[in-house]
């Protein structure tokens, strides 16, 4: 029993932040989805400040279309966020098992997810985190737009000056990219990002392991288009428009969704985009001397190393590398004092513009709490936690999979880190999980970390 009043019957889902169980509120009778989330020491930390927001700006948002947050716990080591429940599945996994949308089957799942955002843009509130895995469908079609644990209430003073990237890179805005602050024309985009997803079957940017280049293509290349988005071209063109000034309104975009085929266009949409550089250009890295296939050819800067330097133009080049290098989140991650995005799933230490971060015991212990989260849920994502050599040593992702894909049910038992070598970061913990046709699991785990540009990452199982 959680809180003294709700108990808990499965597991139905893991997320970055952590554990999904089906519950019951006994007080009021009614099924709820209760998330666990990592572990906390003392009450506090930055997954608890995390929850709060979450729970406490999603209340802001009265709308049909948004999952209902009823309650924040916190019991022993763990904080649960009671939810309502929603049975169904995410658009993330809709496509992925149907394959890509008609422009029509697109329009009422997307129309329901923007006149989610409009309310929320109406109550001062920006998601930053619009993707299809936060878009939840039932089987009857309708819709619930879940996960404000990055969002940012425009009043929140304690959240604008952060200088980090927030959200998940192949849906973020150029604006976003480029180190700028969230807005409701942030979200616009991610909108019409997801919308592209949806009709193509693929996200507009692939990502994988070079999070730097896909920043740069969103920030200064021409946003992809589709051949075949029908009567939804010009919502696809007007969202993912570098400008943001030149995007419709949520509202628009509501409106347009919900007319169909045949919708008139907002005054603005026949104008020609003129595209507006959110920064100066920065000159792309050198490309690999080796040969690329026709299938690779298509101008992705490389790895950023000691050679890039030279390359660098002027003083807003160095902030945007920098800025960058700082930390890019994925899926449900967020410091302390900003919100976050993504990814992927860790929680770095939050630091002061002119700071340096280190690594801390309880910042590893959430990491791991939110790697274990996220490679029983989204392998690929959890994969991109590790460092190249550990990658390479686990047999690429193919061989990552073979395990993690058969995950299930991860329950953390116990973890303790050392963060007092910083050459030797090491982080020890037990759990249980279910493996395809063994059953249940139990099994006593250490790592070596390693803490570099404001994240971790796992450089070994020791």
């Amino acid at each position: 029993m959680i809180g003294g009043r709700y108990s808990l019957d499965r597991e139905i889902g893991r997320g970055g932040m952590g554990a999904v169980w089906l519950g019951r509120d006994e007080v009021l009778g009614r099924v709820v989805a209760i998330k666990r989330l990592g572990i906390i020491r003392g009450g506090s930390g930055p997954a608890l400040v995390r929850a709060e927001r979450e729970a406490r700006i999603a209340a802001r948002v009265n709308n049909p279309h948004v999952v209902a947050v009823f309650d924040l716990v916190v019991e022993g080591d763990h904080q649960w966020l009671v939810m309502e429940y929603v049975e169904g599945r995410t658009l993330a996994e809709l496509v992925h098992e149907q394959g890509r949308l008609t422009p029509d089957q697109a329009a009422p799942i997307l129309a329901q997810a923007a006149e989610a955002l409009t309310a929320a843009h109406a109550a001062g509130v920006v998601h930053r985190d619009v993707k299809p895995s936060n878009i939840l469908v039932t089987a009857e079609g309708h819709v619930k737009l879940s996960d404000f644990g990055i969002a940012r209430a425009e009043a929140d003073a304690s959240l604008t000056q952060t200088g980090l990237v927030t959200g998940s890179p192949a849906y973020i805005s150029p604006e976003v990219a480029s180190g700028s602050q969230a807005t409701a024309a942030s979200d616009v985009w991610s909108l019409g990002a997801t919308l592209f997803h949806t009709l193509s079957g693929r996200p507009p940017y692939e990502v994988s392991d070079n999070v730097l280049g896909a920043l740069y293509r969103i920030v200064h290349e021409d946003p992809p288009r589709l051949d075949d988005a029908g009567w939804l071209t010009p919502l696809v063109e007007s969202s993912m428009t570098h400008d943001p000034s030149r995007r419709w309104s949520m509202a628009e975009v509501t409106d347009f969704l919900k007319s169909g085929p045949g919708a008139a266009l907002p005054a603005a949409a026949d104008e020609p985009d003129q595209r507006t550089e959110v920064m100066p250009a920065v000159p792309p890295p050198t490309p690999s001397p080796a040969p690329a296939s026709d299938s690779t050819r298509d101008a992705r800067p490389a790895r950023r190393s000691g050679g890039v330097l030279p390359w660098l133009v002027g003083a807003a080049v160095v902030a945007l590398v920098a800025m960058i290098g700082l930390i890019v989140f994925y899926g449900n991650e967020d410091p302390p004092d900003a919100p976050s995005g993504e990814p992927t799933s860790q929680s770095p230490p939050t630091t002061s513009p002119g700071e340096t971060a280190e690594a801390n015991a309880e910042d590893m212990e959430a990491f791991v709490s939110d790697y274990l989260a996220t490679a029983s849920s989204d392998p690929p994502s959890g994969f991109e936690m590790l460092t190249p050599e550990f990658k390479a040593a686990s047999g690429g992702l193919e061989g990552y999979e073979s395990f993690w894909g058969s995950v299930s049910n991860v329950d953390l038992l116990d973890v303790g880190a050392n963060a007092d070598d910083p050459d030797n970061l090491t982080v020890t913990y037990r759990y249980t999980f279910n493996l395809r046709g063994e059953g249940k699991q139990e099994d006593d785990v250490a790592l070596r970390l390693v803490y570099q540009d404001g994240r971790y990452l796992i450089a070994d199982e020791l």
